[in-house]
């Protein structure tokens, strides 16, 4: 069961790593629209408008707006993809220890029921090196997480 919810979980999300025309916003007509401009603002703004209004799937459906849909996804993408469309209920989660996010998280991570307890306890325990500040991006959650789960003696096996 919580297999296919993490498989919906993964449906849902905006698929904003998939074609990487940049590496944090992806693809898409807010890739275009804010090309060569620097800073958060600008990332925000183009993946807020990435993610509005079915641009970046039509992008990536038919190869235009600055998207490749021809790529496959790693699980180092589903993870990225995951932990973005889902920042602020994780850190609530990761805090606490538990959640259902922090569930599917170690579901889509391919985490084993044996192993899930250490994960959640890992990560309770690491909160602040894993959420480094309110502006830390998916990607470097991700970097984070895996840092602390390559540490852990039990979980090194997980390291992506």
């Amino acid at each position: 069961m919580k297999k296919l919810i993490a498989i919906a979980a993964l449906a849902t999300l905006p698929l904003s790593g998939a074609a990487m025309a940049d590496s944090d916003i992806g693809c898409g007509l807010g890739t275009m629209v804010f090309d060569g401009q620097q800073g958060k603002v600008y990332k925000v703004l183009g993946a807020t408008t990435n993610g509005t209004s079915g641009n970046q799937t039509f992008g990536i459906t038919f190869g235009t707006l600055g998207c490749d849909g021809t790529g496959t996804i790693d699980s180092q993408q589903k993870l990225a993809m995951f932990i973005d469309g889902n920042m602020d209920n994780l850190a609530r989660d990761i805090a606490r220890g538990e959640g259902e996010t922090l569930a599917t998280l170690s579901e889509v991570w391919g985490i084993k029921d044996a192993d899930k307890a250490a994960f959640n306890d890992v990560a309770k325990q690491n909160f602040a090196s894993i959420m480094t500040s309110e502006q830390v991006t998916s990607q470097e959650v991700l970097t984070n997480l895996n840092t602390v789960v390559a540490q852990n003696e039990q979980l090194a096996a997980y390291k992506i």
